[in-house]
């Protein structure tokens, strides 16, 4: 990122990124940047899609320090049955 451009210009780029890469494909991912900080938050499914989303980052913008605020939600099957009345 140069100092002539806007951030909210590379905030775009590489929320586009994110969402068009195929090991990531996330459209929910909040891309926010601060000086050279990328700053990444949300919810994704599993450790392994949070590691990938900071590798695009990583690979699209490597003069920022990303910060990988990402939760991964508990997806996992219900403890108990639903019964529907």
């Amino acid at each position: 990122m140069s100092t002539e451009e806007v951030p909210q210009y590379w905030a775009a780029r590489l929320r586009r990124a994110i969402a068009e890469d195929e090991r990531t494909t996330e459209l929910g991912v909040r891309v926010d940047i601060r000086a050279d900080h990328v700053h990444l938050s949300g919810e994704v499914a599993c450790e392994a899609r949070r590691a990938e989303l900071e590798q695009v980052v990583h690979e699209h913008a490597p003069n920022l320090r990303v910060h990988n605020d990402l939760r991964v939600s508990a997806a996992g099957e219900p403890a108990t049955r639903e019964e529907l009345r």
